[in-house]
């Protein structure tokens, strides 16, 4: 999808995502003491909001113009303490400048490209990161185009543990895990019937799980 395309799905409704955290952003992050953090494809800035209210001085990067003006319209309703840790920037991923003090997080979270710009993407991400830095990385994985609910419906787009993996071998990051997680989907929120997805046959069960491709790494020097 061009930036076009995501400034007309943002446009179409408030809150494509929901206020809340990602569920695996929360249980990777929340013991983590706070430092300076990039969150990649911010969207409408839910999980920057939450890396905020914790203390992390947070820049929040998206492709789509639409997005940051809902994002700025939260952050204006947040205390001055959150609001003031919170920088958003319109970029692409594919083409991200590494700051030279680096981050102490950088968070990749559904960017769902082809696999030439993902891995230019997540190489550039991975260059972000201040020595001991976390980069930690969640998409839909590639099975749950089959076997779970939601999501793109192309599966050029998905991938999987390995394939962030072999994206940054050489990169000097240590792999902390890599694995495939099952998150409850509320169906109101982001999961909507996308054009062209396969229906389910009359009496199948009804699949109520998401499979994500979760990878966290660190630099260690």
């Amino acid at each position: 999808m061009e930036s076009r395309d995501w400034d007309e799905r943002y446009a179409a409704g408030e809150l494509v995502w929901g206020a809340e955290p990602n569920r695996w952003v929360v249980r990777e992050l929340a013991e983590q003491a706070p430092g300076r953090a990039l969150d990649v494809a911010a969207g409408e800035g839910r999980n920057s909001i939450w890396l905020a209210r914790r203390g992390w001085h947070v820049t929040g990067l998206d492709y789509s113009a639409v997005a940051l003006e809902r994002a700025e319209r939260l952050t204006a309703d947040l205390p001055d303490e959150v609001a003031d840790r919170l920088t958003w920037r319109h970029g692409d991923a594919r083409e991200l400048e590494s700051p030279p003090e680096g981050y102490d997080l950088v968070l990749v979270a559904y960017l769902q490209l082809p696999a030439e710009d993902r891995r230019a993407a997540l190489v550039r991400a991975a260059a972000a990161l201040a020595p001991g830095g976390t980069l930690l990385v969640i998409a839909h994985d590639s099975t749950n185009l089959t076997g779970g609910v939601g999501g793109p419906q192309d599966p050029r787009v998905l991938y999987t543990p390995e394939d962030v993996l072999a994206d940054l071998d050489g990169a000097g990051l240590q792999t902390v895990r890599a694995e495939r997680v099952h998150r409850p989907v509320d169906a109101a929120v982001g999961h909507r019937p996308v054009a062209g997805a396969a229906v389910a046959d009359a009496g199948a069960p009804q699949r109520t799980e998401a499979i994500d491709a979760l990878v966290r790494l660190e630099r260690t020097a």
